[in-house]
């Protein structure tokens, strides 16, 4: 029986499983059929005459964006999953859970898509702003804290993408090939971790294959390791559109195909049944995990929820401004650059510093109801006298929706030109995805949409409009008819191009600052387009004046001669870190790395600001003062910011990932050739590939290791004794302020082996410290750190011998060590 399997089973889960039980036995195979396929884009079919409330999933994982994609429905913003696991600390990954719990019973979800544990493999992969690390250990101690946090509210997750989704090219198709050892060692072990250690109640399976078996059919990783080996008792929710075969599914383990109405399951899954294909009682399995998880969240009657009495209130916005000056990481620190001097007088500088990017691309994307810019933080910390603005350089040249200085929503006509209704828009992004539509309106009446309002541009200049999407556009700016076309599909058009195409100019208007116009998009639907998810998508895009790029640099690096010290937030954007695509390089984006050196060879106290969600170059680096990761911050990140420049907070995060050159990194293929994709690279990618190079070919060393983290104290690493497979480690605070430190343990085998990393993460802990106080951390080193995956075996094998402990502040600056014989 579903449920049963999972460790310390309660009277509650056992008064549960009855519930399940009885729903079940009343239910028809028609009724089972149709639950196991979804209603529509995010919920579940409800059964009244079980006393089953339809489950509702939201994406996540900075925020939970509920059944609405508008910015109308507002949420809380969190820094990106790569920022939470900067801060190397479980517990505020629990408390981050515990918001986004309470945000989702706030917008009647029941089930967070959330959170996303693939591993940064390749440095190129576009959406490793959405997962948290290279290393697996780091991953699954953030992983667990976060769906102890969300569950902890009464609100179930679905850990994903199981597994290997750590890239999005081809990734509805890409086999990817994987040696038994990575797959156990890597990519498997964070959702072990999770699995056993936070109980999670979904998992999804991704859109990827894995030697030769699409995940939502995987009946090996799903049926035999999932829930045989590690006794997983959840709903495996399918990624959405990832579910392709009836019988494959539903044999490989599969519990929910989403979206709906149209999956494999429902009628389809009822007709194999009655033809012989499918055994009832697999069906039955399947329902009972989807009505266990309804039961868990309280969605089934008769059935008492996990969670009766909730955690306190969360002060969210309170909440993502700690995470996101915990996630700073300091990478680089000269002459006590930071923190700035309050007095200082400062030249802030870049586009990113005015318009922040605080979230990545893709189904993570939120709306918060407010964002805190870099310019609004530090202009609140420092007075506005203090500080001057230059754009310096634009990282896009881009079109993007429609939105500051814009007020706009949108009226919905028939094919007669009557209107059907009208909804807000607070941007030009109309992404109207299931039965998400104004009031008064459906799929099959209407016929067009226009987006109209007002437009006060803050620049005097020539200022670009554009669409993008597919179908037919007429395009009016100040009265008059600037664009009157098609975008059409073809053949070779990616079925995501509405959701994440490029947009296209499509005429340039001079306007001048401050005078309103008067604007209008009109958009006859494509009925030829059938689009991949049930929905609406287009966006009304905007591009400001584009002024000579040498002349904002050149004024850029005039601001900085003329302060006491310049801070230059250099970013990404939506065009190079996204879901839907990987990134072709490293690079800044535009002219951002002319700017910095001009700025720095203006003001020798330079501190760039990176706003990126994963490594980028970053050739400047020695010839700045400091630099400061920032990740995507989330709605509070100028805010954070500004404590940590100023010093009124320490930056307290530590890299989860290695930072290089492209040309250094050690895995770089994330495309496939002839739908296959080798990770040839076995179990060295991240530091492992780093660390091996360096201990075997004296190659290039990455720009920041692993682990890599400075504050604005010092720290003496005293002692470390070993007891067992215990490690004591004894650090004081050397410094002038109080601090906190990451003590990061490693584990290095004596013996050289080829075969095995030179070391790994085998644990860390968190101390804080005032000047001058020595503080004592124990870390216990679990029991897989001294195991590999016995392919020949097919099972763990214990590997003893002579082991380093060494203990330090990241995986390049080990200050003790210690050895074993275990």
């Amino acid at each position: 029986m579903a449920g049963t399997r999972g460790p310390g089973v309660t009277r509650a889960d056992q008064a549960r499983e009855a519930a399940v039980e009885t729903a079940l036995g009343t239910l028809d195979l028609d009724a089972k059929a149709r639950l196991l396929g979804g209603r529509d884009m995010w919920s579940l079919h409800a059964l009244p005459e079980i006393g089953l409330k339809s489950l509702v999933m939201s994406d996540g994982p900075i925020g939970v964006r509920g059944t609405r994609w508008t910015a109308d429905d507002p949420s809380i913003a969190l820094p990106s999953p790569t920022a939470l696991a900067a801060t190397w600390d479980p517990e505020l990954a629990r408390g981050a859970g515990a918001l986004l719990a309470q945000e989702a019973r706030r917008k009647g979800v029941h089930v967070l898509l959330a959170p996303t544990v693939n591993l940064h493999r390749s440095p190129l992969g576009g959406r490793h702003f959405e997962a948290y690390s290279e290393d697996p250990y780091l991953t699954g101690v953030i992983g667990t804290g976060y769906v102890q946090g969300v569950q902890s509210g009464g609100v179930g997750t679905t850990v994903k993408h199981f597994v290997a989704n750590d890239a999005e090219t081809d990734r509805f198709t890409v086999d990817n090939l994987i040696s038994r050892r990575a797959l156990r060692e890597l990519y498997l072990a964070p959702f072990e971790a999770i699995v056993t250690n936070a109980h999670p109640w979904g998992i999804m399976t991704a859109y990827n294959q894995v030697n030769g078996s699409t995940m939502t059919e995987h009946r090996y990783l799903v049926n035999e390791v999932l829930r045989g080996e590690w006794g997983f008792d959840g709903c495996n929710v399918s990624d959405w559109m990832a579910a392709r075969s009836t019988t494959g599914a539903i044999d490989g383990g599969l519990d929910v195909a989403m979206p709906g109405p149209r999956t494999v399951y429902g009628d389809a899954l009822a007709e194999a049944v009655r033809a012989g294909r499918v055994k009832e009682s697999t069906v039955d399995d399947a329902v009972r995990n989807v009505l266990l998880l309804a039961a868990r969240v309280g969605a089934l009657e008769g059935a008492e929820p996990v969670v009766t009495d909730l955690p306190a209130e969360i002060d969210g916005e309170a909440l993502a401004r700690e995470i996101a000056r915990r996630a700073f990481v300091l990478v680089r620190n000269e002459n006590g650059a930071l923190p700035l001097a309050r007095t200082a007088s400062v030249a802030l500088i870049g586009a990113a510093a005015r318009d922040a990017r605080v979230l990545g691309g893709g189904s993570a994307t939120v709306f918060p109801a407010r964002v805190v810019s870099p310019l609004d933080g530090l202009t609140a910390a420092l007075g506005s006298d203090a500080v001057t603005y230059a754009v310096g350089a634009d990282p896009s040249d881009e079109l993007a929706p429609a939105d500051k200085g814009f007020e706009l929503h949108a009226i919905c006509r028939d094919a007669d030109g009557n209107v059907l209704g009208e909804g807000s828009l607070p941007t030009g992004q109309v992404q109207w995805i299931g039965d998400d539509l104004p009031d008064g309106v459906t799929h099959e009446t209407m016929a067009s949409i226009e987006v109209v309002g007002t437009f006060t541009p803050r620049e005097s200049g020539e200022h670009s409009f554009g669409t993008r999407g597919l179908g037919a556009f007429k395009l009016s700016v100040a009265g008059e008819v600037v664009f009157d076309g098609a975008q059409l599909t073809d053949s070779e058009t990616d079925p995501f191009e509405a959701f994440f195409g490029s947009p296209v100019e499509r005429a340039k208007v001079n306007l001048s600052a401050g005078e309103t116009v008067e604007v209008s998009l009109h958009h006859h639907l494509d009925k030829g387009y059938a689009p991949p998810l049930p929905g609406v998508v287009f966006s009304f895009v905007h591009l400001g004046p584009r002024r000579d790029p040498d002349e904002l640099i050149a004024e850029a690096a005039e601001a900085a001669r003329g302060a006491d010290a310049a801070v230059v937030v250099v970013a990404t954007t939506e065009r190079v870190e996204s879901e839907g695509f990987d990134r072709q390089d490293l690079r800044l984006p535009g002219r951002q790395d002319d700017l910095v050196r001009a700025v720095a060879a203006a003001n020798p106290r330079t501190v760039v600001v990176v706003n990126s969600g994963s490594p980028v170059e970053l050739l400047w680096r020695d010839e700045v003062a400091a630099v400061l990761l920032g990740w995507f911050p989330g709605q509070e990140g100028g805010a954070a910011l500004a404590d940590v420049l100023t010093g009124a907070q320490e930056p307290g995060g530590r890299l989860p990932t290695t930072w290089g050159t492209y040309a250094d990194a050690p895995v770089t293929r994330v495309t496939p050739i002839d739908g296959e994709l080798p990770y040839s690279e076995g179990v060295f990618i991240g530091y492992r590939a780093w660390d091996r190079d360096l201990e075997e070919h004296a190659a290039a060393t990455p720009s920041y290791a692993f682990g890599h983290g400075l504050g604005y104290t010092d720290w003496t690493y005293e002692s470390l004794t070993v007891e067992g497979t215990t490690a004591t480690v004894r650090v004081r605070n050397s410094g002038r302020r109080a601090g906190r430190e990451v003590v990061q343990v490693y584990l290095a085998p004596a013996a050289h082996d080829s075969d095995r990393p030179v070391r790994r993460l085998a644990g860390f802990a968190g101390v804080e410290a005032a000047p001058g106080e020595s503080v004592e951390v124990r870390v216990d080193i679990p029991r897989r750190a001294f195991e590999i995956w016995d392919e020949a075996a097919d099972s763990w094998a214990y590997q003893g011998g002579s082991y380093e402990v060494q203990a330090g502040r990241s995986i390049a600056d080990r200050r003790l060590s210690e050895l074993i014989v275990v």
